[in-house]
């Protein structure tokens, strides 16, 4: 071992015997980690120092951590600020009439009733104000109906939608009250489920699912061959009911 090799080794030594970790003794004397690790595996560390370099290895991969997630979220911002930019506003005529449609599409009945339900304000806003530019339905005429935890104060609730849908609170029907359960999210669904109901609105649903229709012709054979050849999944027997 020639003597600057020695010296290299010796002075790594004496910075790991004061607690040095394997970076910071690499920054000073500038020799690899891989070669640190080789010198210095069998020179012990006092309990002091090892609780230091565990303490700062924590305090860097939680910087490190939070690091990437401030990054990741400046990198959504972006994407979103830029998708913004895409959309021209006001919205045209044609756009925002299908636009609902898709929305009542995914979320809206399907059954008789022209009804439909979520959490999101900004989802149920938005539909009450097209019931009322597409149908000319006041909301004052339409109804509610919330779905709640026992937990919640159903009055304060109904004031809530009722001043994000402009319904009067006097049209808001009996509430569905969920009972007391130990797995009650706190954190979610804090204004409880709506329900948003368009009295006579049977024939206005069935237009709406003829405007679905015809923005749907490019993609309707393909699937009604897909259909035509896969019909015998439709056939399936369901298992028996337990009694």
């Amino acid at each position: 071992m020639n003597s600057r090799y020695a010296a290299f080794k010796n002075d790594a030594v004496a910075l790991r015997r004061k607690g040095f970790s394997y970076n910071e003794i690499n920054k000073k004397i500038g020799v690899p980690k891989s070669t640190l690790s080789s010198w210095l595996k069998s020179v012990p560390l006092k309990p002091e120092h090892r609780k230091r370099l565990y303490t700062k290895q924590v305090q860097i991969l939680s910087r490190g951590s939070q690091s990437q997630k401030e990054r990741r979220r400046r990198e959504i911002d972006s994407i979103v600020e830029e998708a913004i930019r895409e959309i021209e506003l006001p919205l045209s005529g044609q756009t925002f009439k299908l636009f609902g449609a898709a929305l009542y599409w995914a979320e809206g009945s399907k059954t008789k009733s022209f009804t439909v339900t979520n959490s999101d304000p900004h989802l149920v806003a938005f539909m009450v104000s097209w019931f009322e530019k597409i149908f000319n339905v006041s909301p004052k005429t339409m109804k509610a109906y919330l779905n709640i935890y026992a937990q919640q104060n159903e009055k304060r609730i109904k004031r809530f939608w009722s001043d994000i849908t402009g319904i009067p609170v006097d049209r808001f029907g009996k509430s569905y009250i969920k009972p007391l359960s130990t797995g009650y999210k706190k954190n979610n669904l804090y204004y409880g489920t709506i329900k948003v109901f368009v009295p006579k609105g049977t024939d206005m649903k069935h237009r709406l699912f003829g405007w679905i229709q015809a923005t749907l012709q490019s993609t309707n054979p393909k699937v009604k061959l897909a259909q035509k050849k896969w019909v015998s999944l439709t056939s399936i027997q369901r298992p028996p009911v337990n009694l």
